[in-house]
């Protein structure tokens, strides 16, 4: 996955190697970067399990691939990853497709597709992607400050059964002994919690 300012990273599938040259020429390294290039969903699969990436940015599927059409790939990752997936089918196969990938959030072109409609679609995945970042971000600071809320609180009454704290001590002791400490009211918590079980 991309740094905060990076380019983002690309997986490109493609079941032919025309196909992939022209989707890998239209993706400027200057904003996607690294781009991996793959022809079967199999081995994009073992990639993602372990040695590589655990999530690209953005995933193009230029069906169909080598091993299978590339659907059911493209809805695997939409249920199991924040990557922008796109599909790429040819026209005749097109409503019957793409009624069924879209429903999972799966972008999907027709073929042909012209070089600057596939830039542009591109272009408006990855401002998509970039505001998905945020969202996880701000998402994992909401998760973290409900878990020091609950080791608190977990801390608080342990002083309050065990040190006869009322509620108001047991909070500014804890808050007290961060600041001396120059320590997170987290890890604070956290001390007073390995404590008790160990007394227990």
């Amino acid at each position: 996955m991309r740094s905060e300012t990076g380019p983002l990273s690309v997986l490109i599938l493609s079941g032919t190697e025309n196909g992939a040259e022209f989707v890998k020429s239209a993706v400027p390294v200057s904003d996607f970067a690294p781009v991996t290039v793959l022809n079967n969903a199999g081995e994009a699969r073992r990639l993602l399990s372990g040695g590589g990436p655990t999530e690209y940015d953005i995933v193009i599927i230029n069906t169909p691939l080598k091993d299978e059409f590339g659907t059911d790939f493209a809805v695997e990752l939409s249920e199991e990853t924040f990557a922008g997936i796109l599909l790429l089918i040819r026209s005749e196969l097109f409503e019957e497709v793409s009624y069924k990938a879209e429903s999972c959030g799966v972008l999907t072109l027709s073929k042909p597709v012209t070089r600057q409609f596939f830039y542009q679609t591109l272009r408006m995945m990855a401002a998509t992607r970039h505001r998905l970042e945020i969202l996880e971000r701000k998402t994992q600071t909401l998760k973290e400050k409900i878990d020091e809320i609950r080791l608190v609180n977990r801390a608080k009454w342990i002083l309050i059964n065990n040190e006869s704290m009322n509620e108001e001590q047991a909070h500014r002791y804890i808050e007290k002994l961060a600041m001396d400490t120059r320590r997170l009211r987290r890890a604070v918590a956290e001390d007073i919690i390995t404590g008790n079980k160990e007394r227990s």
